[in-house]
């Protein structure tokens, strides 16, 4: 069982920036090989600055679906919506905050 960290963190790995019905995942980060609930929940607890996941590391298995604890990695992550353990829908508009988590200049080639 992974533990994610973060501020008021509920057994779906909802925070207290994010938590909607959809806002359901929580992130491995590469600094630290921790998983938090969000970027802001880093911020306020990690105490160390945060690094991104570089493309050729996108096999890792970093984000975890906070219904199932489905743990996929960053590519199976990106190329879904739902997730393919249980199909619980993520939040799509967390693709926005994808530039804080991955690093999107070194995305690889399809």
């Amino acid at each position: 069982m992974h533990h994610v960290q973060g501020t008021t963190v509920d057994a779906q790995t909802r925070c207290a920036h994010y938590h909607s019905d959809i806002d359901i995942i929580a992130i491995k980060f590469h600094c630290c090989r921790t998983y938090y609930a969000c970027w802001s929940c880093h911020e306020e607890q990690a105490g160390h600055r945060p690094s991104r996941w570089p493309g050729d590391q996108w096999d890792q298995k970093a984000v975890l679906c906070g219904n199932c604890r489905h743990e996929m990695s960053i590519h199976e992550y990106m190329n879904t919506s739902n997730c393919p353990s249980c199909r619980h829908r993520f939040n799509e508009r967390c693709s926005l905050h994808y530039p804080l988590y991955f690093d999107m200049e070194s995305r690889p080639e399809k």
